[in-house]
């Protein structure tokens, strides 16, 4: 794509992906800043993964130190920024908010710091090391996502080498590739990552780690070997038609407008699944032409993954969701290869907790896109059978206050953990295991 055609593409993707929640301009932060108690024993701070001091930061936004805030910020969080867009600060740091005992809106959080950190970046986002020196210890990170990102600015920060394996063409993860983008631009978290890198972090793209030989490699080269690899592929539907042109998996279909420049959808979308990835995916189509959208989801409304605001935001724009609906083929149209319907059935809970068909409950909604968004697989088959790494229920095993597997050399964090959870949790995993990383390296190297 030329740069003209660049420039066109990702204008009319700002145009069609606002921010969800506009920043402040400086006047209404430092009036919101105001309105905090600066709680000695915050239950705002208690509920942030990272545990970022959220009282003094916003003090520093209030007597315009906003180089202070941000340094705040970023001790504990080094993906404040990302964090200020994509967390979901309604049910952490907002919902905790004293505030909501006195029935009073809670403190902006969430925009007092991308306040902070946009003034930061604008500002030439230098970082401060807590150590000048080289110092001897290597350490690899398998996926360049939040948990590497996070491990590997500690390590960097404390005089450690760190290198990032990543197979894909960008650094980030489901910030760059797969978070909505009205609430984090791949742009944005890019901007993010350079900072990470000017620490002096390499990273290695195209990389393909996988196999015996290749983690042998690794064992050899580097003092430890930190698993940040998210999680896999979408789960398929296991319906016929699923291959047929006009079925696209939400996160291929979120990282095809995000990184891709594709900004087609079709007419009438079915999305597949009721998490938040759904519901990113359906408020997507929505934002790019979708005429109309709807949800399938083979459960009721209480027992949906998503966000309940997230759910509240997706109504608001027009989706429209179907409870106790499972999906049991997708048509093709006869006038082209692609989709024409989606064929449903109503279900139930039996007797034993198991979902049953409603016999003669059948109908079809008629389509020309439908998005799976029912979870992804895991990753890690290899590690506990070759690698000695435990896992359970297809995630790896880690003693939680350390971040170490079960092999001594390996320490995880992030989605192939915790299953999927925030980008917060992922850079709290990432922190907490560069600290035991660090220790351990001093030790080794004394």
């Amino acid at each position: 794509m030329s740069t003209g055609n660049t420039q066109q593409a990702n204008a009319e993707l700002f145009a069609r992906f606002p921010d969800a929640h506009p920043p402040f301009d400086e006047v209404a932060a430092v009036t919101e800043a105001n309105r905090c108690l600066y709680c000695f024993d915050a239950p705002c701070t208690a509920a942030c993964p990272t545990h970022i001091d959220v009282p003094r930061f916003i003090k520093k936004i209030a007597q315009n130190n906003l180089r202070g805030s941000a340094l705040t910020i970023l001790d504990a969080n080094i993906l404040g920024a990302s964090c200020s867009r994509v967390c979901p600060v309604d049910v952490l740091c907002e919902g905790s908010c004293v505030y909501h005992r006195y029935n009073k809106q809670p403190i902006e959080i969430g925009r007092l710091q991308r306040h902070a950190m946009d003034a930061f970046f604008k500002n030439g986002a230098a970082l401060v090391q807590k150590v000048h020196e080289q110092r001897a210890g290597c350490v690899a990170c398998i996926g360049a996502g939040p948990a590497s990102l996070a491990l590997a600015a500690e390590l960097r920060q404390r005089g450690f080498s760190v290198t990032i394996f990543e197979h894909k063409s960008l650094p980030g993860g489901l910030n760059t590739y797969g978070v909505a983008e009205y609430k984090l631009r791949s742009s944005d978290s890019l901007r993010e990552i350079e900072m990470i890198r000017a620490l002096g972090v390499n990273f290695r793209f195209g990389a393909e780690i996988g196999g015996e030989a290749a983690f042998g490699q690794l064992e050899k080269d580097y003092d430890f070997i930190f698993l940040g690899i998210g999680l896999g592929a979408m789960h398929t539907l296991k319906i016929p038609g699923e291959s047929l042109p006009g079925v696209v998996d939400a996160l291929k279909f979120i990282e095809g407008y995000k990184t891709g420049g594709k900004l087609t959808v079709g007419r009438s979308v079915v999305v597949v699944g009721a998490g938040n990835t759904a519901i990113d995916a359906a408020r997507a189509a929505v934002r790019l032409g979708a005429e109309g959208v709807q949800i399938l989801y083979r459960r009721d409304e209480p027992s949906m993954s998503a966000f309940l605001f997230e759910y509240e935001h997706a109504k608001e724009e027009g989706v429209d969701f179907h409870w106790w609906t499972q999906p049991v083929a997708i048509l093709q149209s006869q006038k082209h290869s692609g989709v024409e319907a989606i064929e449903c059935v109503r279900v139930q809970t039996g007797s034993n907790g198991s979902l049953e068909k409603i016999s003669g409950s059948e109908f079809r909604i008629s389509c020309d896109m439908v998005i799976p968004a029912i979870g992804q697989s895991a990753l890690i088959e290899f590690l506990d059978a070759r690698r000695g790494v435990r896992t359970e229920n297809g995630r790896i095993h880690v003693d939680r206050a350390t971040g170490q597997t079960s092999h001594p050399k390996y320490f995880a964090g992030g989605d192939c953990v915790n299953g999927g959870r925030e980008v917060v949790d992922a850079v709290a995993d990432g922190k907490r295991a560069a600290l035991t990383v660090a220790n351990l390296l001093e030790n080794k190297h004394a």
